[in-house]
């Protein structure tokens, strides 16, 4: 019988059944909507590192084939067979997603799901509907995913761009530019003929491709008689373009991007126009030499400026003497888009995921439950979250203050993405499966609901009140762990010892002894307490101590 799978919920791959050669069907309709339906199989950091190993319409099998598209059948809308044990070590996460090839939204798909069959018997299931997504165009359904070993993820994350922000988003290149140069390297004589889809380049077309050889004599006219020596020369240069290749970025979609591309040359062809060329410097160099230099073939050209400024340099030559400088206007091109492209957010596809080690992002719509965060740790929100304060009680605000283990907290709850932070700390999600960490109440950030907390104590001799106290966290959910620094974590021995100020968590299975030995340091004036106080750590092998380079 197969397992029911909600949003979030993961699975050992071996607790469903003992084969590695598994089938993955993915149903999903709506009206009037067609679906690529891809697998991208991504490297430890979840980048993909090796295009052969994006398997869609266009590459439907990876080198060794331990993936495999296979097609519609059985009902479902799109079907891949997984060799799990073929899998190179490279990959480590198989992603499986659903993107709409148009216009549409995922609020408009009908019931649908997400099946993995091993020797023919359904072991898995994830069924979703338009309901979890609003005006998403791409959903990552489910993963495998190797932490030790092969594990299921129901993962049902909405993504805004299509298939190409999708693939971009994973790391992967599209080249889907490079055709648009090779369509003015075969079709210049006969304008767009080799691609025979002359229906959409022709508005763009034309203009690019007759223009650089019939233009030629027509060049010098606009531009007075002394230029026409030179100008045939750049216009030749521009149409030599020798770096086509069309190399297949989504087979399909690489026939009509390529159309845009093609303005580029309608501006670069009009030499004539004069107030066009100035935002079109780099392109026309044609005739810049007498443009600055003879005054009375300088004038006509730059004549119309149009904003009342002074006229630019034009076509990209050096500025005109003591004209005063416009600042450049920065345009949101490929440029901006690569310099902000290592900031963008990180939909990994997990409740819990560091944006950067400041930020952290918390889906709620993930598992279903609540969030605890301390007040006043909320950057940023998307979607429809409700935050209400979140009361210890009167008992737990009394223990809370007698041991110095209180925590203000905020209750975070809808459907939602939550970012969170605090004065630059950095954030580290532990993730908890039935076991215990204790962790001070000052160095946590936010926990899910369903994590048991209570306040624990230290015992020792030799201070006053005997103890110190600190928050043991149990249970299965995540507790997200703040410190000054880059932590180190080190194995229990029977000689290890911390600073109480220091020590930021360990395991909840290590005994903790508190060590008043005093030791004086160097210029100690009286009063002064010095190191006073140290935890001795005890335990079998496997607990741990986490440790920071800053004392509170």
């Amino acid at each position: 019988m197969a397992r029911e799978f909600q949003r979030g919920h993961k699975a050992k791959i071996s607790d469903l059944t003992s084969g590695t050669d598994l089938y993955v069907g993915v149903q999903i309709a709506a009206p009037g909507l067609t679906f690529d339906i891809s697998c991208f199989g991504l490297d430890a950091d979840e980048r993909l590192s090796d295009d052969r190993y994006f398997i869609f319409f266009n590459q439907p099998k990876s080198p060794e084939e331990s993936i495999q598209l296979l097609g519609p059948q059985a009902g479902d809308t799109e079907s891949f067979r997984v060799t799990l044990d073929r899998v190179p070590a490279s990959v480590q996460r198989l992603s499986f997603t659903a993107t709409i090839d148009g216009a549409g939204q995922m609020s408009q798909i009908g019931p649908g799901y997400l099946r993995v069959v091993a020797g023919g018997e359904e072991i898995a299931r994830y069924a979703f509907d338009g309901s979890e997504f609003s005006t998403e165009r791409a959903v990552m359904l489910g993963d495998f995913y190797l932490k030790d070993v092969w594990r299921f993820a129901a993962v049902g994350q909405g993504f805004d761009g299509g298939l190409e922000a999708l693939l971009k988003n994973f790391g992967g290149e599209v080249a889907e530019e490079e055709p648009t140069a090779a369509q003015p390297q075969t079709g210049a004589p006969p304008a767009f003929a080799p691609p025979a889809e002359p229906a959409a380049p022709p508005p763009f077309a034309p203009p690019s491709a007759p223009q650089p050889h019939t233009a030629q004599p027509q060049t010098p006219q606009p531009q007075t008689a002394a230029p026409p020596p030179p100008a045939p020369q750049p216009y030749q240069a521009p149409p030599a373009p020798q770096a086509p290749q069309p190399a297949p970025a989504f087979g399909a979609p690489a026939a009509q991007p390529p159309a845009p591309p093609a303005a580029p040359q309608t501006h670069s062809a009009p030499t004539v126009a004069a107030p066009m060329a100035a935002p079109m410097a780099p392109p026309t160099a044609p005739a810049p030499a007498p443009y600055g230099q003879i005054p009375g073939q300088g004038q006509p050209v730059p004549a119309p400026a149009p904003y009342g400024q002074q006229p630019p340099a034009p076509y990209g030559g050096p500025p005109v003497p003591g004209t005063p400088q416009t600042p450049a206007v920065p345009q949101a091109g490929a440029g901006l888009e690569a310099a902000l492209q290592p900031y963008r957010e990180k939909p990994t596809g997990q409740r819990w995921t560091p944006q950067n080690q400041q930020l952290m992002r918390v889906d709620l719509t993930m598992g279903g439950m609540p969030v605890l965060a301390r007040q006043g740790s909320m950057v940023m929100y998307q979607g429809k979250v409700d935050f209400s304060y979140k009361g210890a009680g009167f008992t737990g605000r009394i223990v809370g203050n007698a041991t110095g283990q209180e925590m203000q907290l905020m209750r975070c709850t809808g459907r939602g993405q939550v970012f969170l932070a605090e004065n630059g700390a950095q954030l580290h999600p532990i993730e908890l499966q039935g076991d215990g960490i204790c962790v001070s109440a000052e160095n946590v950030l936010a926990f899910d609901e369903s994590l048991h907390h209570e306040v624990r104590r230290i015992e020792g001799h030799g201070i006053p009140g005997g103890a110190l106290f600190t928050m043991m966290f149990q249970g299965t959910g995540t507790v997200v762990v703040k410190t000054q620094g880059v932590p180190v974590v080190l194995p229990v021995t029977p000689t290890t010892f911390a600073d109480a100020n220091a020590v930021v968590a360990w395991s909840a299975a290590s005994q903790v002894i508190l060590s008043s030995q005093v030791r004086l340091r160097r210029n100690a004036y009286p009063g002064h307490s010095g190191e006073t106080v140290n935890l001795q750590f005890r335990g079998a092998p496997g607990n741990f101590i986490v440790v920071q380079p800053y004392e509170v």
